[in-house]
């Protein structure tokens, strides 16, 4: 080899191979492995979004003080404007992302009729849970369609079209957003119930444990773990709740767009971390793990924050 060739050869290694020099990283399988589902990329840019959102307001305060103090021209800041425009879009493509939110629901009430959760309280629980979102995703489909303009205001019934009526359904994007955020609060409401339940199970099962020889190593992580999933899901659900009664209130419950934000962002970090753990190679999911996220499954889909612009 010509000593032209080999230092092209040394070139080629150090620049187009120097990613040879980069270990290989447990987590960076793990966050595209998460990433790389619907779930996963859904509450990364949740977290980005209302990050984005917070932010705001101190870019607005920072730019009034600014311009208070003569170090700028005018009072606005147009990283915030920028910032909120980005947080929008990624609420709106959330939400079109979610155009097919209605199989993973009607997957989930045939595998919980299927495989049924350990007590008949958790059963219909669920059931009305899988419910609930029969009828919130339709609603929430509509209301996207008639914001965007892409359906009409109003849309003819059965009557209309065989020439027995005149009538029509109005289709009032304020009212189908409203009406689909009660049926989200109701989804909310019941996993409440779900957690009790799930409480009930992991105290009973922490005393047959302590009944018998003793916890061995294996059941300790298990049900750490268990109680883990437990508290990080009553996190998430604690601020989904004011949320969803917000939301569901034609005045809404508060007029802080902050307090939004905020409870938005804790309930997007909850939600991830559980999505993680679940994903975790390392860690594989308990059985109330699986329950948990079987549970909570349509939940995760549903971030709402970005609608209440249109209240």
């Amino acid at each position: 080899m010509s000593r032209k060739t080999s230092t092209i050869v040394r070139l080629n290694d150090v620049v187009l191979g120097s990613f040879a020099l980069m270990p290989s990283s447990d987590t960076l399988n793990h966050l595209i492995r998460y990433l790389s589902t619907w779930s996963g990329s859904d509450k990364f840019f949740t977290l980005i979004q209302y990050t984005l959102k917070l932010i705001v307001p101190f870019l607005h305060l920072r730019a009034r003080l600014q311009h208070r103090a003569g170090l700028k021209k005018d009072a606005t800041s147009s990283t915030a404007a920028s910032f909120s425009s980005f947080a929008s879009i990624i609420g709106d493509s959330k939400m079109l992302g979610r155009m097919w939110g209605l199989l993973p629901i009607v997957q989930w009430l045939s595998s919980i009729e299927r495989n049924p959760p350990p007590t008949r309280a958790l059963l219909t629980i669920e059931r009305l849970q899988g419910w609930s979102m029969l009828a919130y995703y339709p609603l929430e489909h509509l209301y996207y369609l008639r914001a965007h303009d892409l359906i009409p205001a109003t849309i003819p019934t059965l009557s209309t079209l065989f020439g027995r009526s005149t009538k029509r359904i109005s289709l009032n994007a304020g009212t189908l957003v409203m009406w689909s955020c009660r049926f989200w609060a109701l989804y909310v409401i019941l996993q409440f119930a779900h957690l009790k339940e799930d409480r009930k199970l992991l105290i009973m099962r922490e005393k047959n444990l302590k009944k018998g020889k003793g916890p061995t190593e294996a059941d300790s992580e298990d049900l750490s773990n268990r109680w883990d999933a437990y508290w990080n899901e009553l996190v998430a659900n604690a601020s989904n709740l004011p949320l969803a009664i917000h939301w569901s209130l034609e005045r809404g419950l508060y007029s802080s767009e902050i307090l939004t934000t905020v409870l938005s962002l804790v309930n997007g970090i909850a939600s991830f971390r559980s999505g993680w753990r679940a994903t975790a190679l390392s860690s594989p999911k308990t059985p109330s793990q699986a329950a948990t996220q079987s549970a909570t499954a349509p939940e995760m889909a549903i971030e709402m924050a970005e609608i209440s612009a249109h209240h």
